[in-house]
């Protein structure tokens, strides 16, 4: 056969169709991969090569820019709520599904895998532990003792479950841990859930990630980068006490979303002036290219655009209070997101504000007595209203 245009060749018999695709890294058009589909039930020897040929050639994508934001969630998620509630099911039934789940799931998950064992390596400021998913509830002011108001952001701790740990050695090799840890020791990764609801809301798919947990379903996931001593077993629930008082802490969540947006509110420019001949240009962005032989728009210019929406860490805020009642946490200052949102708070990666004094590790527990925490853990500096201003 001469070898010429790999669109342009007449496929022949299955030793054709081999030389043909020896050239390395080249696809043949659609033409091509027709005469392939073709003549494929009379060439039975090419059967085992057609597929991967198809496969290469249907799922190469170029894109001309990293796409920043996506609104749809990954493609290896699982089918998360259910497309229609099934009606046929008569109130009798509905009534004894909900029976049996409450049956289910009303005693306390226990720990899978064994019972809680303790750490053989010490805790270290640079030790990682897991975190929590808590929910944003509002703002709310302290005063310190030296007389200045400082603005708190309130997160409500949810039912946080452990739901998984995956290992080092196996996290390791999975797609976003290779991108993680390509020239660091690999570390283990905790699935932590909040907010357990109805199962029947979900797909047997999703619902059967919480099987192994003996969990009820949640409605949020987390995942958490943690050291492999730092483990806990799935079904272990996490609360405020997760934290201490005094402690800087980070806070991922997801900004507020402002829709399109000019320049003037996206990035605070001036804008024109208001008056004395400007005609349309009161908010426009002016001129955007460079002079000379620079004579284009350089990458990343400051443009009218999307605003907000944007995944974002806040990292070092102060906890100023932990009502261990409630299970909500007082941060200084504001989160990403509005009121209503869903964070993650973890432990600084800053390694000026790490942590100096113990911190529970893995995570807190009850007294073994039985004995209730003080409701409000404020901060030292925190002025608490009602205690004692002045001792004689």
């Amino acid at each position: 056969m001469k070898m010429g245009s790999l669109n342009s060749v007449l496929i022949f018999n299955p030793e054709d169709v081999r030389i043909m695709f020896q050239h390395e890294g080249q696809y043949p058009k659609r033409p091509a991969l027709e005469a392939l589909k073709k003549y494929r039930k009379e060439h039975y020897g090419c059967a085992g090569i057609v597929p991967e040929l198809f496969f290469n050639y249907e799922q190469t994508r170029e894109m001309s820019r990293v796409k920043r934001r996506h609104t749809h969630p990954p493609y290896w998620h699982p089918i998360k709520n259910q497309q229609k509630e099934d009606t046929a099911i008569s109130p009798d039934n509905k009534a004894f599904i909900k029976e049996y789940i409450e049956d289910k799931y009303s005693s306390v998950s226990p720990l899978k895998g064994g019972e809680l064992v303790k750490p053989t390596i010490e805790w270290t400021p640079w030790t990682k532990r897991s975190g929590v998913i808590a929910r944003n509830i509002g703002k709310y002011p302290l005063w310190l003792k030296d007389g200045s108001k400082v603005a708190c952001t309130l997160l409500h701790v949810l039912d946080n479950h452990v739901v998984r740990y995956i290992p080092p050695e196996v996290y390791g090799k999975t797609m976003i841990g290779q991108k993680i840890f390509r020239n660091r020791e690999p570390k283990g990764c905790l699935v932590v859930g909040a907010e357990a609801t109805n199962p029947t809301r979900f797909t047997k798919m999703y619902c059967n990630l919480f099987a192994e947990a003996g969990l009820m379903p949640k409605k949020r996931l987390a995942r958490f980068i943690i050291s492999p001593e730092a483990a806990l077993p799935p079904g272990t629930p996490l609360s405020a006490g997760h934290f201490v008082v005094g402690q800087a802490v980070d806070v991922y969540g997801k900004t507020i979303d402002h829709g399109f947006q000019g320049v003037v509110k996206r990035w605070g420019m001036k804008g024109g002036p208001a008056s004395h001949g400007a005609t349309k240009f009161h908010r426009r962005v002016g001129s955007i290219g460079s002079g000379r032989d620079k004579a284009r728009v350089w990458p990343g210019k400051k443009m009218p655009g999307h605003m907000g929406s944007e995944r974002r860490f806040h990292k070092g805020i102060q906890i100023m209070r932990i009502n261990m009642k409630h299970n909500v946490i007082y941060v200084k200052g504001p989160v990403p997101g509005g009121t209503n949102s869903i964070v993650q708070i973890f432990d600084t990666s800053l390694p000026l504000r790490k942590p100096k004094a113990q911190l529970p590790y893995p995570t807190y527990f009850p007294p073994a007595d039985g004995s209730l925490p003080e409701e409000d853990i404020n901060d030292p500096s925190v002025h608490v209203f009602g205690s004692p201003s002045v001792s004689i």
